[in-house]
């Protein structure tokens, strides 16, 4: 094993996380190289937030550990040290005026996910950090502690390696769960892997209401044999060919955990606003005035009409019918579909659809200071491999710069300590 050159830290992955750890040692005194299997750097990082990039969110440290449904204590310390201000900041430094839309998500002003991945990849040639277009294969150690990283050109050595190889969503982009191979074969837990942020399956065909995008209505999940629902908010979605999707049905896929028969239904509430009572009253109004007209072409007053087959399957009312022969009961049945139109779901749609993983290197086993392993001497974790999920609106993002930052300021104190600065 011929060490040609030793880096003081070598990141696996140029990702968010990853190039946000490269950038920190670097800033504080550690030779740092990064090894990247793409022939770009942040390919997925470009393409989040539809091309747009949702860098951050503009709100405070506890209102992001609201948002990370899975370990956010695990999460404090490192966010408390990298704040969204902390990003925001970095970012405008660099170049990149930004903005704050609805829900206070944080976008660069120019709507490009590139001007971010440009920025980080900017700061690092700065930086001096040594950009190494190789796929690593596995970690190395010598009596407990690592000396580099193994790839499939050759045998990088370095004192401390973090892995950023992020999870197995998006694989064309290089997230093919590299890192969590790494991770146990050098003893570490990784916990069960699914997709989060990701549309749901539904045995109901949605199909002729795919592509409807729904505007304010609340969207609850509810787990067989449960009282109160494990998801429940306002706001969009949208009918797919194979189920639903949009902003609500991704953040609802964060919580819900392994899909089985009948475990999960979800009910849309096409009119939030309005009561049952209120809402009875109104559908009473609109039979009235169009008696003669027949049921599904009345709907169209409530519904958009792609969704209006689902609600009568749902209800068993006879669309064919007229609105004068409609009875009680069915007008009922009615109310009760837009209130609660149900959508048993069936199964998340493939891990290569979802945003980010759930799941990954358990917490038990990472230092939440400096992203550290527990088990291994210079090993470290940042970014999406570790077992920390967020919902939509720049959380997942703000967890990878802020363990990042911890693992990156962490190997840089780490070689200043042996090194006896």
């Amino acid at each position: 094993m011929i060490k040609d050159k030793e880096y003081d830290v070598l990141v696996i992955g140029a990702g968010p996380a990853g190039m946000f750890a490269a950038v920190t040692a670097a800033q504080n005194g550690a030779v740092t190289a990064v090894a990247e299997r793409n022939d770009k750097v942040g390919r997925k990082l470009a393409i989040t937030g539809k091309g747009r990039c949702n860098v951050t969110n503009n709100c405070g440290v506890e209102t992001v550990m609201k948002n990370l449904p899975k370990n956010p204590k695990f999460m404090y310390s490192a966010l408390n040290a990298c704040t969204p201000a902390d990003v925001m900041e970095f970012f405008e430094g660099e170049g990149v005026p930004l903005k704050t839309e609805r829900g206070n998500r944080v976008f660069p002003v120019s709507d490009k996910a590139y001007d971010i991945v440009d920025a980080l990849y900017g700061k690092m040639k700065k930086l001096g950090v040594k950009l190494i277009n190789a796929r690593a294969v596995g970690v190395c150690t010598e009596n407990g502690r690592v000396t580099g990283a193994q790839t499939e050109t050759g045998f990088i050595a370095a004192k401390n390696v973090i892995i950023a190889t992020g999870g197995m969503s998006y694989p064309g982009t290089g997230s093919t769960g590299d890192g969590y191979g790494f991770a146990e074969a050098l003893g570490h837990t990784v916990t069960e892997i699914q997709p989060s942020l990701v549309p749901f399956e539904t045995l109901e065909d949605c199909s002729g209401a795919a592509g409807l995008s729904l505007k304010n209505v609340t969207l609850s999940v509810y787990e067989s044999g449960k009282k109160k629902p494990v998801f429940k908010e306002q706001g969009e979605m949208l009918f797919t060919h194979t189920g639903i999707s949009g902003p609500l049905v991704l953040s609802a896929s964060s919580v819900t955990g392994k899909i089985s028969e009948g475990r999960y239904t979800a009910y849309i509430d096409f009119k939030p606003a309005l009561d049952r009572e209120t809402l009875n009253s109104r559908v009473m109004r609109d039979f009235d005035e169009r008696k003669n007209v027949k049921l599904a072409n009345a709907l169209r007053k409530l519904l958009p009409e792609s969704a209006i087959p689902l609600v009568l399957d749902a209800s068993g009312a006879d669309g064919e019918k007229q609105c004068n022969s409609v009875t009680r009961a069915e007008r009922e049945a009615l109310v009760t579909a837009l209130k609660a139109l149900p959508l048993h779901i069936t199964a998340y749609r493939p891990i290569a659809e979802a945003i980010i993983t759930d799941g990954g290197v358990s917490v038990k086993e990472i230092d939440p200071k400096t992203m550290g392993s527990k088990l291994i001497g210079g090993l470290y974790f940042a970014g999406e491999i570790i077992d920390v999920t967020g919902f939509t609106g720049g959380f997942n993002l703000q967890t990878a710069f802020a363990s990042g930052r911890a693992a990156g300021k962490a190997c840089a104190d780490r070689v200043k300590e042996t090194e006896g600065v």
